[in-house]
């Protein structure tokens, strides 16, 4: 990663899951943050800033597939570079 290339404007959604159509892997060669309710959070899987939302993944639950469950957090929601 160079300083020299511009950082690109960050959505109002945004996944982490390749398979998701709100995916964009230009933006994850750059280190993202999340805060909800002015709280940092590591664990976000994907995020609405216009609808208040952040869907983390469940510590132990699984659902059929063996995928984590995932839980919505409801809040102000930001979004920025580190």
């Amino acid at each position: 990663m160079s300083d020299s290339k511009s950082k690109p404007t960050l959505p109002d959604r945004l996944s982490g899951n390749p398979k998701s159509p709100h995916h964009i892997k230009e933006i994850f060669e750059h280190e993202i943050g999340i805060r909800i309710n002015g709280k940092e959070r590591n664990d976000v899987e994907e995020y609405c800033i216009s609808e208040g939302w952040v869907s983390v993944s469940s510590a132990k639950a699984l659902d059929r597939r063996g995928q984590p469950l995932m839980m919505k957090m409801k809040g102000t929601v930001e979004a920025f570079y580190k």
